[in-house]
C-alpha cells in the first residue's frame, strides 16, 4: 500500500506522481494544504509524519520518507515497470545531473519558504518576487538547454522513454509558465515538455488533474 502526502501544485509532489504513474503503481493521495495562511504542513500532525514539514512524503506499509528525488530513486529500485534511470553508468550520471540542477539549484530558491522570507524580511513586493523567480529559472534553464542539445534530438533525453530528467523538468516548466517566464530561448526544453505531456503518466500527474484540498 502506497500513500502519497501530496499537494496539487507542489512541483516536488508532481515529480513523484509522474514517477509512480510511469511505473503503473497504484497509490492513494492525501492532500496537505501548504498554501500560505493554511500551512497544514507546519502543524503538529504533519510534523509527526515528516519532521522537515514539507511535501511530498511517501508512506509504504506504514514506513514514511520525504524528499522527492530520493523517493523517485526508491520507486525506480523497488517497483516493477520501465526504468527511470538509464542502464549506462555515464548516462545515469548525466540524467541525475540534469534532474539535480532543477531539484537542488532552481527549485529550492523558488520554494514557498525562501519566497516568504523575501517578502517578510526584505520587503520584496510581488514584482520583485516574480523577477527573483524568473532569474533562477533562466539561469538553470540555460544550462539545461545546452545539456539537452548535447544529449541528442530524440523525443526524450536518455532513451526511448522518459525518465528522471523529464520527471524533474516538466513540473519546473509548469512553474516557469505560471510565473510568465519567457521560454523562447529554450526550444529543446519546450519540445521535451511537449513530448512528455503527450504521455498519459504525465497527463494524469498534472496539477490541473489533481483533487484540490478543501478551503
Amino acid at each position: 500500500m502506497i500513500r502519497l502526502y501530496d499537494y496539487w501544485r507542489s512541483s516536488a509532489a508532481y515529480r513523484v506522481r509522474i514517477a509512480l504513474n510511469l511505473k503503473g503503481a497504484a497509490f492513494e493521495t492525501l492532500q496537505i494544504n501548504i498554501i500560505p495562511g493554511t500551512d497544514e504542513q507546519l502543524g503538529e500532525r504533519y510534523r509527526g509524519i515528516n519532521p522537515q514539514m514539507r511535501v511530498p512524503s511517501i508512506e509504504v506499509d506504514g514506513k514514511i520518507s520525504g524528499q522527492s528525488m530520493a523517493i523517485i530513486e526508491w520507486i525506480d529500485e523497488a517497483l516493477p515497470g520501465p526504468a527511470l534511470l538509464p542502464k549506462d553508468t555515464w548516462q545515469r550520471l548525466q540524467a541525475r545531473a540534469f534532474a539535480d540542477i532543477i531539484a537542488c539549484d532552481i527549485h529550492p530558491l523558488n520554494n514557498l519558504s525562501p519566497l516568504a522570507v523575501l517578502r517578510r524580511d526584505f520587503g520584496a513586493d510581488e514584482s520583485a518576487i516574480k523577477r527573483w523567480y524568473q532569474d533562477w529559472i533562466l539561469r538553470g534553464f540555460a544550462a539545461l538547454e545546452t545539456m539537452a542539445m548535447e544529449a541528442g534530438r530524440g523525443p526524450f533525453l536518455f532513451g526511448d522513454t522518459p525518465g528522471i530528467a523529464e520527471i524533474a523538468l516538466v513540473p519546473q516548466v509548469s512553474n516557469a509558465r505560471r510565473f510568465d517566464t519567457d521560454l523562447s530561448a529554450f526550444p529543446r526544453l519546450v519540445a521535451l515538455d511537449a513530448a512528455c505531456r503527450e504521455v498519459e503518466a504525465f497527463r494524469r500527474a498534472a496539477p490541473e488533474n489533481q483533487p484540490k484540498p478543501a478551503a
